[in-house]
This record gives C-alpha cells, structure tokens and sequence, in this order.
C-alpha cells in the first residue's frame, strides 16, 4: 500500500478506528440482546417458535460483530508490527546518532501507547466470549425445549448474562478510550 502512498501509519490509524468502531458496535448488538432476553425472561405465552427465533436473531447477530471485532483486532495487530518492525529497521540505517535516538524514543513511546491499547482491545475481545457462550446455551436450550418452562428458565440466566454483558461494556469502553488516545497521539499526514 505504501507504493500507493498509503503509509502503514495512516493504515494503523485507520485500522484502530475500525477496531474502534466495531467494539462500539459489538456493544449496541450485546445490549440490544440482553434487553431482548430480559424481555422473554417475563414471557407468559405465545408463539415459542417466534420467540426462539428472535433469540436466536440476536445472537447471531452478536456472534457475527464479535467475528468482526476480532478481525479488526488482527489486522490492528498486523500492521502495527509491519510498522514497528519497519521504523526499527530505519532508525538502524540513520547515520545521525541524535535524530536515531530521538527517533528510538519516539518508537519506544508508541509502542507504549499501543501496548496500552492493545491490551484494552484484547480484554473486550475477551469478554464477548463468556456473553456468546451463555447466550449460545440460552437460545440452544430454547431450542431443545419450546415449552414455557424453558422460557421462564431465563430469567435467572439473563441476570447472570446481565453482569457478564455489564462487564464486557466496561471492557469495551475502556478499549474504545485507550483507541481514542492513540488516534490521537498518531501524527496526521494531512498536516
């Protein structure tokens, strides 16, 4: 891409606001799906099979922003090491020991900055997992057992989803500020 002057820079920047972008997403689908639960937790009758059917919506639904999320994440991960890997070869073919020691530190203080972030990222990519598995057994068990009984079961379930939904919020908040910050100490090319 950098033939086309795209540089790996500009990538990562664009590549965390994607990242960014999908966790805030992953986020609305997570919340959306716990309040569809709890709505069926107080369920008194129906058409199981469109309850079933709403759940099971909303998971996929669920399923396929934390696929996403996570791609984000490795295409976060990819380039940054391209990056990092080609600023350290550069700084190694500076002839000017001021400028390759201002340059050192100046990797030093983004790879800092990223680990930072990349551990946030890690840790919302994280919780969605305990939210998907749960979730998963719910719409399943649903599933296997279309009765009332099964519908009033998730009650119990959708407030121990409740906190783990909570939890992942937390999680991907804290990620979507830790991208923010780094966005921002990213220099801009356009200036």
């Amino acid at each position: 891409m950098e033939k086309f002057g795209v540089h790996k820079r500009d990538m990562l920047k664009e590549n965390v606001e994607e990242a960014r972008d999908e966790q805030k997403e992953a986020a609305t689908e997570f919340k959306d799906a716990l309040t569809r639960l709890k709505e069926l937790s107080g369920y008194t009758g129906g058409d199981l099979e469109k309850v079933y059917s709403r759940l099971k919506g909303d998971f996929d639904r669920c399923k396929t922003q934390a696929d996403d999320v996570s791609k984000k994440i490795k295409d976060v991960e990819s380039v940054s090491a391209d990056l990092f890997k080609e600023w350290e070869k550069e700084i190694q073919s500076m002839q000017n020991a001021t400028l390759a020691s201002s340059s050192r530190s100046k990797l030093q203080e983004t790879r800092t900055r990223y680990q930072s972030l990349h551990a946030a990222m890690k840790q919302a990519e994280t919780s969605m997992q305990p939210v998907l598995t749960q979730f998963n057994d719910q719409v399943l068990y649903l599933k296997h057992n279309l009765n009332a009984a099964a519908v009033g079961n998730l009650k119990t379930t959708a407030q121990e989803i409740e906190r783990e939904v909570q939890r992942l919020i937390q999680d991907m908040n804290r990620s979507i500020s830790e991208a923010d910050e780094f966005i921002k100490g990213l220099p801009d090319t356009a200036s």
